[in-house]
């Protein structure tokens, strides 16, 4: 398989609401690569963030591809509402889904890409099985719930286990990490195996988001 190109995907939850439509453009205009929507429920993380109204205004707004992170209990209930709301990514935990095969199954039937993550004590035991049946895989670099978190150095190991299990499928998954990622650990993250960075803070915490995204590419390229 030939090396992938590294894609950004920075996180909506990190961007200023009152002037998403003008946020948005913004991240278009920066060479943003996808949306990351990241999807909370004040159950399965302490922290409740948007649902599918808010994908919806997104799809409204771009014709990015929109990456939606179920970190939600029972997901499959809802997998129809973010497929008509407009996402054209859904990755759901591992932890949250008893079936997980169903699940994935579900939605591809619905014309989305599946993809599946894990919380970083989580074993990548856990998505074995199911590795072969998505499009991506998502490694959470901090535990989820909130934005702005340092990221978690052992996530490193992790991150090369999962692309040489990748590697052993024969199939072109992509390997998402999600926490903490910046200018300044973007080149250890891809050198470690990834090829999607999602980033929030360190996109939408200062005023230039075009440059914010520009200096995480040169990093991440670097």
């Amino acid at each position: 398989m030939s090396k992938p190109k590294i894609l950004i995907a920075p996180s909506l939850l990190s961007a200023d609401f009152t002037i998403l439509s003008e946020q948005v453009g913004e991240l278009e205009k920066g060479g943003a690569d996808w949306i990351h929507l990241d999807v909370m429920d004040g159950r399965f993380v302490p922290n409740i963030s948007f649902g599918p109204m808010i994908v919806r205004a997104v799809r409204s707004l771009t014709r990015l591809p929109l990456d939606v992170h179920l970190m939600i209990v029972e997901p499959d209930r809802y997998l129809g509402a973010f497929h008509d709301a407009g996402a054209d990514m859904v990755t759901v935990h591992a932890e949250t889904c008893p079936h997980l095969h169903r699940t994935v199954q579900a939605i591809r039937d619905l014309g989305m890409k599946p993809g599946v993550t894990v919380n970083p004590a989580t074993s990548l035991d856990a998505i074995g099985g199911i590795l072969p049946s998505v499009d991506l895989l998502l490694l959470m670099s901090v535990n989820p719930g909130f934005g702005g978190q340092k990221f978690i150095p052992g996530s490193y190991k992790k991150i090369t286990a999962a692309a040489g299990m990748i590697r052993e499928t024969g199939r072109e998954i992509r390997l998402q990490v999600d926490g903490g990622v910046d200018a300044s650990n973007a080149g250890d993250i891809v050198r470690a195996g990834a090829n999607v960075l999602v980033a929030g803070n360190s996109v939408f915490s200062g005023k230039d988001i075009h440059a914010a995204i520009g200096r995480l590419r040169e990093a991440a390229n670097g």
